[in-house]
């Protein structure tokens, strides 16, 4: 039996979601889920640098490094091996699926704040997390992609990060942050799609292994910036945003962020 039948796929699987789900529960931990109380009666985490440090920058920095370490034809098992096992294990695997899955969680996101207190901000500060999260998540993808000039597995150009991959990660790592406290659950049901998506985006033939896990990294990276520059400067008090239409410079209809301080 050929050992690397199938291990493309495991390898990006466990490689991706152990690093993600080390974001849900740390290991001295036992998750239980915990009553409804409202947001002003619950006790904040600390947000430390050194906790920043520890569940964002190195676990990103961890995922980024691999995939670069993956990206040439050489070692142990490369992006190149991955993608030929993929493609040999699953020969027929052709879908849109991932194009769409990584929104489930986001509509998790917004349906939870209709049933529970537990959310860790109200619905507008979560939105102005979303979008801001969202923002730094493209300023980081976008770039490399051109910079790197990396071609995908099926020849078309910009592949290095998977930009799929860090945005399922980027709304992943929001839903955690603000319902890991209603129920560790949520975060792996969370982390598991965006795991799924990246996997997809391989089993596709779109990105090379290299190119997921440097996107679960940024994804990862992105929130946690957010909100530990949030923390800093709003100290979880005072900061609200909304959605307001406004009449853009060509004279065509928009949407407008405000911020409240």
């Amino acid at each position: 039996m050929n050992i690397k039948k199938l291990f493309a796929v495991h390898l990006l699987w466990l490689t991706v979601a152990s690093k993600a789900f080390a974001q849900v529960v740390p290991a001295d931990t036992v998750a239980v889920p915990l009553p409804d109380t409202p947001t002003s009666q619950k006790l904040e985490e600390s947000h430390s640098t050194g906790r920043f440090v520890k569940r964002a920058v190195i676990p990103s920095v961890a995922l980024i490094g691999l995939g670069l370490s993956t990206m040439k034809d050489n070692g142990f098992y490369s992006s190149y091996d991955a993608s030929r096992d993929a493609r040999r294990a699953f020969p027929n695997f052709n879908n849109n699926l991932d194009d769409y899955l990584f929104f489930v969680p986001i509509a998790g996101l917004y349906g939870f704040n209709l049933f529970s207190s537990q959310n860790r901000h109200d619905i507008r500060r979560q939105t102005g997390l979303v979008l801001a999260s969202g923002l730094v998540t493209t300023a980081l993808v976008y770039p490399t992609k051109i910079l790197t000039a990396q071609e995908r597995p099926n020849g078309l150009p910009r592949a290095f990060p998977s930009g799929h991959t860090a945005y399922a990660f980027t709304i992943a790592t929001i839903v955690d942050k603000e319902f890991r406290d209603k129920s560790v659950w949520i975060s792996v049901g969370s982390y598991t799609i965006a795991t799924a998506t990246g996997v997809m985006r391989v089993l596709n033939n779109e990105h090379w292994m290299s190119d997921v896990l440097a996107g679960a990294g940024v994804g990862i990276l992105s929130v946690n910036t957010v909100y530990f520059i949030h923390n800093r400067l709003a100290k979880d008090k005072g900061l609200n945003t909304s959605l307001v239409p406004t009449v853009l410079p060509n004279g065509s209809l928009g949407m407008g962020m405000v911020v409240q301080f």
